[in-house]
C-alpha cells in the first residue's frame, strides 16, 4: 500500500509517497447519515450492531469480573446486565462501580443485594433508565401533556443540548417503547406512563 501526500500548493507543490504495510481499516459511528456517500462506499462491509440481549451481557459481566479477579454472584451479574442498556461498555462501567461500592460498603464480594444497592445509588432502575431518562419522560408527561413536543423545546426545558437528547438518550427510550418520534415532536407512550407510575 502507498499513501500519496501533497506538500505545499501551487507551482511548488510536490507529492511524497509513503509506503504502508497492509492494514484493515475499521470504522464505527452512531451517526452514519452524517458521513458522505463516497466515504461510506469506501468501506466494503457495512454492519449494524444492535443492542446486546441481557443474556449476552450477563456472560460479558461474568468474564470481566473474572479478568478483574472479582467475586460476584450470578444473580448480581444478571442484575448488572439487565441495567446496562444493552451495551457492554456500560455493563463494564457498572461492574467497576459495583466493585468499588462492594469494597467500601460490603466485604468486597458482589452479591445481589450489593449490586442492587450500588445501582440504586446511581438511580439506575431495573430497565437501565437513569435520572435523565426519567426526567425526559416526566417533562413530556407533566409539562407537555404527553406530547408532542419539539426537540429544541424539550432540550430547553431540561437544560440539555438537543443533540445530546437525540443521540444519547432517545434511541434507548425509543427501543424500550417509552418514547415516539413523530413529525410534530416527541411523545411519551402508555408504557412510559405505566413505568413512571410503578416507581
Amino acid at each position: 500500500f502507498n499513501l500519496d501526500i501533497m506538500l505545499d500548493s501551487g507551482p511548488s507543490a510536490r507529492s511524497v509517497q509513503v509506503k504502508l504495510n497492509q492494514f484493515t481499516l475499521v470504522g464505527a459511528t452512531t451517526r452514519l447519515g452524517l458521513l458522505s456517500s463516497p466515504l461510506r462506499t469506501r468501506f466494503a462491509l457495512n454492519c449494524r450492531i444492535d443492542y446486546y440481549p441481557a443474556k449476552e451481557l450477563f456472560e460479558i459481566v461474568k468474564r470481566s469480573a473474572h479478568v478483574l479477579n472479582m467475586k460476584i454472584e450470578e444473580s448480581a451479574a444478571d442484575e448488572i446486565a439487565k441495567r446496562a442498556r444493552g451495551t457492554p461498555r456500560i455493563a463494564n462501567n457498572l461492574l467497576r462501580w459495583t466493585r468499588d461500592f462492594a469494597e467500601m460498603k460490603a466485604d468486597g464480594k458482589i452479591s445481589l443485594s450489593v449490586a442492587k444497592n450500588a445501582l440504586d445509588m446511581l438511580s439506575i432502575d431495573h430497565l437501565g433508565l437513569d435520572e435523565l431518562d426519567k426526567k425526559i419522560l416526566k417533562t413530556i408527561i407533566d409539562h407537555y401533556e404527553g406530547g408532542p413536543v419539539g426537540l429544541q423545546t424539550l432540550a430547553a426545558s431540561l437544560g440539555e443540548e438537543a443533540h445530546t437528547l437525540s443521540d444519547v438518550y432517545e434511541p434507548y427510550l425509543i427501543m424500550q417503547g417509552f418514547l415516539k418520534r413523530t413529525q410534530r415532536g416527541r411523545e411519551a407512550t402508555m408504557l412510559a406512563y405505566q413505568h413512571l407510575k410503578g416507581e
